[in-house]
């Protein structure tokens, strides 16, 4: 059987059918507690964590993806903001949010 503690062993590429993805060994839950840090920087690196309970293998920590650029003036000419947007609410409504209602 493999150890599970592996945190200073490199990573296994194996090859899948369109990329080379990047697996590794095991971490015991133990480990993956104490050197939480250190795992996620391995995963924010490209690298798929496997954390094991009692040998089997339970969760994997990946990378997300990121969510790309922002894109300014998607919204342009789909919206439409009324002259009074920032005008003082009528008196009743403002003393309804200050908790103060009749």
């Amino acid at each position: 059987m493999t150890s599970l503690t592996n945190l200073t062993n490199r990573p296994i590429l194996r090859p899948t059918l369109l990329r080379t993805q990047t697996m590794s060994k095991p971490v015991n839950i133990y480990d993956a507690k104490t050197h939480l840090s250190e795992l996620v920087d391995r995963a924010e690196g490209g690298e798929e964590i496997i954390i094991a309970k009692a040998g089997r293998p339970v969760a994997r920590l990946v990378p997300l993806a990121s969510a790309g650029a922002r894109v300014s003036g998607r919204w342009r000419g789909q919206m439409k903001i009324a002259p009074d947007f920032d005008a003082p609410l009528p008196d009743d409504l403002q003393r309804a949010f200050e908790g103060d209602a009749d």
